[in-house]
């Protein structure tokens, strides 16, 4: 029944003997990467043979007061958005201090980013990647200025760089909330270190990514220090508001429970969902999973509500059954 419908099948892969045989196909997540990794090395190559260049980070300048803070052009600064080079919200974004850093953030986003990237198509999917970078760099540069004791100009987005932020970081942990959002039980493998893995749960990995940026944040000095936490909370609220309040279409929390596309239509009682087992197979599906199957063959599959998503996984179990 599902299967029967292109769009709910899962990708083939065909194995030729013990070597499963792969295609690679070019994605806009693997040119995020390619271009994460070519700007790291630029730096790199600019650090060895251009230690001057105002590109790669900011310079010491003498002023009427003493030494300032010239900012480089592209990491991100509240000193460079004063300069009005607005474009570092996005050009930090590309860079990374260690190489730790870039494995790291590239290796989520690789994880995350095919599937969404292949569920919202290329514009949303690059709409997300940026707007979450975006976010999240305007509340680091924000909370600095409130509390520069504790997020002043020595923060950088992973580490020490330069006093200015960089990093994809925001990003990846808005990619985290995005798919969590949209497959809160889909099981995860999750390698600490590279290395050592563990299982769990979307909506519990996006839990606990959540309780560790927040315990930073309370705790800067205490808890990875030199991390831009607030940068990472703000790309995880952007991640889950893309994905509630733009795919869903859901403002009924910031609106009381009222939005302007229901407030021309009458009220509606909603249909109490009889449990599977209380239904004949085909009934329920003709009343139950075609209308939803027909949605997202529509509107794609973000655009499903948390009762239809129920709804669907209840289908699938019992067709497994």
């Amino acid at each position: 029944m599902l299967d029967d419908r292109d769009y709910m099948r899962q990708p083939e892969y065909h194995d030729s003997g013990w070597v499963p045989r792969f295609r690679f196909r070019w994605s806009w997540t693997f040119g995020l990467i390619a271009l994460y990794v070519l700007v790291f090395l630029a730096g790199l190559v600019a650090e060895k043979f251009f230690p001057n260049n105002h590109f790669f980070h900011g310079h010491l300048v003498p002023g009427a007061k003493g030494p300032e803070l010239y900012p480089g052009y592209l990491p991100l600064s509240a000193e460079g958005l004063a300069h009005g080079f607005v474009w570092q919200l996005v050009t930090y974004q590309f860079m990374h201090a260690s190489l730790l850093h870039i494995l790291g953030n590239s290796w989520v986003i690789y994880m995350f980013g095919r599937e969404l990237e292949d569920l919202l198509g290329v514009r949303k999917y690059l709409a997300l990647i940026f707007s979450t970078g975006i976010v999240g760099g305007v509340c680091q540069v924000l909370v600095a200025q409130v509390w520069p004791q504790y997020f002043g100009t020595h923060m950088a987005g992973a580490q020490f760089f330069s006093g200015e932020t960089v990093g994809a970081s925001a990003c990846a942990f808005g990619l985290v909330a995005a798919f969590a959002m949209l497959f809160p039980e889909r099981e995860l493998t999750m390698l600490i270190l590279f290395v050592i893995p563990i299982h769990m749960r979307a909506k519990m990995l996006l839990i606990g990514e959540a309780v560790l940026a927040l315990a930073g944040f309370s705790f800067p000095d205490i808890i990875m220090p030199g991390v831009a936490h607030a940068a990472h909370l703000g790309g995880m609220v952007m991640g889950w508001f893309f994905v509630r309040k733009i795919l869903q279409g859901d403002w009924s929390r910031l609106s009381g429970g009222w939005s302007p596309a229901e407030s021309r239509k009458p009220a509606l009682r909603r249909p109490v969902l009889v449990p599977l087992e209380e239904k004949a197979p085909a009934d329920f599906v003709a009343s139950e999973v075609d209308p939803i199957l027909d949605k997202i063959s529509a509107h794609g599959i973000q655009s499903l509500t948390a009762r239809e998503r129920e709804v669907l996984e209840s289908a699938r179990k019992h067709i497994k059954r």
